[in-house]
């Protein structure tokens, strides 16, 4: 398996609380650092977090204080756990392996997986 696939998006009010799950194969885990990505309508893609093989994490300023990331190797899963959702929130989460990046390019991150839809509504 050399694909992620997302879930645990869905639509909640502002002040609530998602998390979401991105699955892949062992192999991906071991070679790559993860990244979360979201991109709203006409808006362009953003990185929100990131986490290292080593652990380090790294979150966009808009976001810090509210989203987590965090990986269970056992389990192949990167986690973002996502509290006080804004309006603003709302976009389609990507995971990506950022390998991947070196190879179709930094502006795949947005357009390469199927994503997980996050609405906050107001």
């Amino acid at each position: 398996e050399d694909q992620l696939v997302e879930s645990g998006g869905g639509s909640v009010q502002a002040g609530g609380s998602l998390r979401l799950s991105c699955t892949g194969g062992r192999f991906i885990f071991d070679v790559s650092d993860i990244a979360w990505y979201r991109q709203a309508p006409g808006n362009k893609c953003e990185l929100v977090s990131s986490i290292r093989r080593d652990g380090g994490t790294h979150y966009a300023d808009s976001v810090k204080g509210r989203f987590t990331i965090s990986q269970d190797n056992a389990k192949n899963t990167v986690y973002l756990q996502m509290h006080s959702l804004k309006p603003e929130d709302t976009a389609i989460y990507y995971c990506v392996a950022l390998n991947s990046l070196m190879v179709f390019g930094p502006d795949s991150a947005c357009s390469r997986g199927q994503g997980t839809q996050v609405t906050v509504s107001s």
